[in-house]
Protein backbone atom coordinates (compact mmCIF):
# COMPACT_ATOMS: atom_id res chain seq x y z
CA UNK A 1 0.00 0.00 0.00
CA UNK A 2 1.32 3.29 -0.85
CA UNK A 3 1.40 6.08 1.54
CA UNK A 4 -1.55 8.42 0.19
CA UNK A 5 -3.47 5.55 0.99
CA UNK A 6 -2.41 5.02 4.57
CA UNK A 7 -3.99 8.88 5.29
CA UNK A 8 -6.99 9.12 7.42
CA UNK A 9 -10.23 10.15 5.23
CA UNK A 10 -9.97 13.45 7.01
CA UNK A 11 -6.77 14.56 6.05
CA UNK A 12 -7.42 13.83 2.22
CA UNK A 13 -10.51 16.18 2.60
CA UNK A 14 -8.54 18.98 4.33
CA UNK A 15 -5.90 19.26 1.42
CA UNK A 16 -8.43 20.78 -1.42
CA UNK A 17 -5.30 22.49 -3.48
CA UNK A 18 -4.78 26.09 -4.69
CA UNK A 19 -7.83 28.88 -3.65
CA UNK A 20 -7.71 32.29 -5.34
CA UNK A 21 -7.25 35.43 -3.91
CA UNK A 22 -11.25 37.03 -4.19
CA UNK A 23 -10.87 40.45 -6.61
CA UNK A 24 -11.48 42.22 -4.23
CA UNK A 25 -7.75 41.18 -2.60
CA UNK A 26 -6.25 41.29 -5.80
CA UNK A 27 -7.62 44.83 -6.44
CA UNK A 28 -5.96 45.76 -3.20
CA UNK A 29 -3.00 44.02 -4.00
CA UNK A 30 -2.01 46.09 -6.91
CA UNK A 31 -2.56 49.53 -4.62
CA UNK A 32 0.23 48.30 -2.99
CA UNK A 33 2.66 47.39 -5.67
CA UNK A 34 1.81 51.12 -6.88
CA UNK A 35 2.49 52.75 -3.31
CA UNK A 36 5.37 50.66 -3.12
CA UNK A 37 7.01 51.66 -6.40
CA UNK A 38 6.11 55.10 -5.54
CA UNK A 39 7.98 55.22 -2.14
CA UNK A 40 10.90 52.81 -3.84
CA UNK A 41 11.38 55.71 -6.67
CA UNK A 42 11.45 58.38 -3.53
CA UNK A 43 13.87 56.60 -2.23
CA UNK A 44 15.82 55.84 -4.64
CA UNK A 45 15.49 59.83 -5.63
CA UNK A 46 16.67 60.83 -1.81
CA UNK A 47 19.80 58.35 -2.45
CA UNK A 48 20.83 59.38 -5.57
CA UNK A 49 20.57 63.35 -5.11
CA UNK A 50 20.49 63.70 -1.13
CA UNK A 51 17.31 65.99 -0.99
CA UNK A 52 14.06 64.80 0.15
CA UNK A 53 10.83 65.88 -2.02
CA UNK A 54 8.35 67.99 -0.56
CA UNK A 55 5.28 69.30 -1.40
CA UNK A 56 3.70 65.28 -2.62
CA UNK A 57 0.61 64.46 -0.21
CA UNK A 58 -1.86 65.11 -3.18
CA UNK A 59 -0.29 63.29 -5.44
CA UNK A 60 0.39 60.43 -2.60
CA UNK A 61 -3.41 60.42 -2.38
CA UNK A 62 -4.07 59.81 -6.35
CA UNK A 63 -3.28 55.89 -6.46
CA UNK A 64 -5.62 55.54 -2.77
CA UNK A 65 -8.44 57.40 -4.11
CA UNK A 66 -8.25 55.62 -7.44
CA UNK A 67 -8.11 51.91 -5.77
CA UNK A 68 -11.21 53.01 -3.47
CA UNK A 69 -13.11 53.72 -6.62
CA UNK A 70 -11.68 50.41 -8.14
CA UNK A 71 -12.32 48.31 -5.05
CA UNK A 72 -16.51 49.74 -5.50
CA UNK A 73 -16.47 48.34 -8.95
CA UNK A 74 -15.14 45.15 -8.11
CA UNK A 75 -17.05 44.40 -4.92
CA UNK A 76 -20.62 45.68 -7.04
CA UNK A 77 -19.54 43.27 -9.73
CA UNK A 78 -18.32 40.07 -7.42
CA UNK A 79 -20.53 40.63 -4.40
CA UNK A 80 -23.43 43.10 -5.32
CA UNK A 81 -22.53 44.76 -2.70
CA UNK A 82 -22.69 48.15 -1.76
CA UNK A 83 -26.28 48.55 -3.67
CA UNK A 84 -26.00 50.30 -7.64
CA UNK A 85 -26.48 54.00 -6.65
CA UNK A 86 -24.32 53.54 -4.00
CA UNK A 87 -21.67 52.61 -5.84
CA UNK A 88 -21.78 54.57 -8.95
CA UNK A 89 -21.85 57.79 -6.53
CA UNK A 90 -18.72 56.24 -4.62
CA UNK A 91 -16.68 55.43 -7.63
CA UNK A 92 -17.31 58.69 -9.41
CA UNK A 93 -16.92 60.50 -6.27
CA UNK A 94 -13.18 59.01 -5.98
CA UNK A 95 -12.73 59.05 -9.58
CA UNK A 96 -13.32 62.71 -9.61
CA UNK A 97 -11.03 63.57 -6.17
CA UNK A 98 -8.50 61.70 -8.55
CA UNK A 99 -8.92 64.09 -11.36
CA UNK A 100 -9.07 67.23 -9.21
CA UNK A 101 -6.44 66.09 -6.72
CA UNK A 102 -3.71 65.21 -9.85
CA UNK A 103 -3.42 68.51 -11.24
CA UNK A 104 -2.44 69.57 -7.59
CA UNK A 105 -0.05 66.84 -6.87
CA UNK A 106 1.78 67.43 -10.01
CA UNK A 107 2.15 71.27 -9.07
CA UNK A 108 3.79 70.22 -6.02
CA UNK A 109 6.12 67.54 -7.71
CA UNK A 110 7.51 70.10 -10.03
CA UNK A 111 7.71 73.15 -7.26
CA UNK A 112 10.47 70.68 -6.19
CA UNK A 113 12.56 71.32 -9.14
CA UNK A 114 11.85 75.66 -10.06
CA UNK A 115 15.02 77.61 -9.22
Amino acid sequence: MSEHDKRPEEEQEENKGYTPASPVKRTLAWIGLVYVLLFLALTTYFYFTGTMLGNLAPLLTVPGLVGMGAVVVVSRKTTGSPSRPVAIVLALACFCLAAFTLPIGIVGLLSNFGG
